[in-house]
């Protein structure tokens, strides 16, 4: 593949159509980006392929099926876009918790018939990967959602698995980290040794998979447990990120998985204390089930190589709110512009361009309301960086619910992106608040920036 210079959606043309304006996935510069994939035909509901034949006990036996349905399908989508799974550099999973779900950061989901279906499509040098609880996706029944980027070497590059020595090693057969030209993808890391307290004596009263220095001692007053795995977390990464040859302050984006928004102070305190000034790119999704019991924060960042050129640019205009946490508006790294979490807020909450007059309650919907605010400052964000919300390629939107405006949301969103400009997209539900009350979407958002 050549380097486009141009975004281009793609339509493989042998798989469903999404019903909603996105493309099934994008090209620029030499990177792909995959919408999220459903085991849905987009007609009837779930394709009857995945559906478990009536009279069988399910047994989990859904989620093999939805799973070899979706790879089949994004195998198609990658080929149509000059790619395949060996240039994957992140997996993003979504599963469906069970209905007794409490919100808690532990959700319980067994993602095993996943796994080994997603092993028979993918083999060597594995991408990062972040996996995820979530409330509901938008097709009925459907348990599982999966999107990728990827990234093709141009000449004299190869992707590279990375494995750091003395870091606990992930049990699901994930790459700690990728390596490919400029860019290094680390997968989401949870505050574990992936040993936690089986079969081990020290267990500090708890049942839990945290690993022991990642915990506070329970038999006292002190410390908080979100600061310790925070810690911890950063830690691992900055080892993972030295065999990768490169360093957290190379870090240009990230998506941070914070369940419970009352850990946010705690957080935010180790995060100030790594990154003082220049922060990168950040967006903070709470209300997701984690992939180890007792674990509060997952962290999935994207940083530039050592050896890379390219430029790190802080991009800031007078167009949007201040970011409302520590982290820019957006960060410029070669072609690529990686937008920090968009909601549509300020300083003080929801803005109030993006509420419904209280003396007209009847006039004006919610969801179109804060998405035309979200993006107003998207596209002032964007022609800071010299480029356009034509280019934004990768959208993943995480609703509060999915009945509060939503497709009213979608529409304004998409209003944005004509069609020929489509952006790869993925919607979930996290069913609960966003880190601002009252907040009904947050936007995470890649785009591109055209080289001249």
């Amino acid at each position: 593949m050549v380097y486009v210079k141009e975004k281009q959606e793609v339509w493989p043309g042998n798989i469903p159509n999404p019903l909603m304006k996105y493309a099934p996935a994008v090209k620029a510069g030499n990177w792909v980006f995959v919408a999220g994939q459903l085991a849905s035909d987009f007609k009837t509901g779930v394709a009857p392929e995945a559906i478990v034949p009536p009279g069988l006990p399910n047994n989990q036996d859904g989620l093999e099926l939805q799973s070899r349905y979706i790879m089949k399908n994004i195998e198609a989508t990658l080929e149509a876009a000059g790619t395949s799974y060996e240039d994957s550099m992140r997996i993003m999973q979504w599963f469906v918790a069970p209905e007794d779900w409490d919100g808690d950061p532990w959700c319980g989901v067994n993602i095993t018939p996943y796994l080994e279906e997603r092993n028979n499509w993918i083999k060597d040098k594995r991408p990062a990967s972040t996996a995820m609880g979530i409330r509901e996706l938008l097709v009925r029944d459907t348990i599982i959602e999966v999107n990728l980027i990827n990234i093709i070497p141009q000449e004299g590059e190869e992707k590279i698995a990375i494995s750091a020595e003395g870091v606990p090693k992930p049990l699901a057969g994930y790459s700690e980290a990728v390596k490919c030209g400029d860019w290094v993808f680390m997968s989401g890391e949870l505050s574990t040794d992936w040993q936690g307290d089986y079969g081990r004596a020290e267990r500090y009263g708890a049942d839990s998979s945290v690993a022991l220095d990642a915990r506070t001692n329970p038999y006292f007053w002190y410390d908080k447990p979100i600061r310790r795995q925070t810690e911890y977390q950063l830690k691992k990464l900055q080892k993972i990120a030295e065999a990768a040859g490169t360093s957290l302050e190379r870090m240009v984006k990230t998506a941070v998985y914070l369940p419970r928004p009352q850990d946010y102070p705690g957080f935010e305190e180790v995060w100030k204390y790594w990154f003082p000034n220049n922060p990168p790119a950040r967006t903070i999704i709470p209300n997701q089930g984690l992939g180890g019991k007792g674990c509060l924060v997952e962290i999935a960042p994207k940083l530039l190589s050592g050896d890379s050129k390219l430029k790190i640019e802080t991009i800031e205009t007078s167009g949007a709110p201040e970011p409302v946490f520590h982290e820019p508006q957006a960060i410029k790294a070669g072609d690529f512009l990686f937008y920090s979490g968009q909601m549509a807020c300020n300083e003080k909450g929801v803005a109030p361009e993006a509420l419904r007059h209280p003396n007209f309650p009847y006039y004006g919907n919610a969801g179109k309301l804060q998405m035309e605010y979200i993006m107003k400052n998207v596209t002032a964000i964007s022609e800071a960086a010299g480029t356009t919300t034509d280019n934004i390629c990768n959208r993943i939107a995480f609703h509060d619910n999915f009945n509060d405006g939503f497709q009213e949301s979608i529409d304004t969103f998409f209003d944005y992106l004509p069609a020929g400009k489509r952006a790869a997209s993925t919607t979930l539900n996290i069913g609960g608040p966003l880190m601002v009350p009252g907040c009904r979407v947050l936007l995470d958002l890649i785009g591109f920036v055209p080289p001249k």
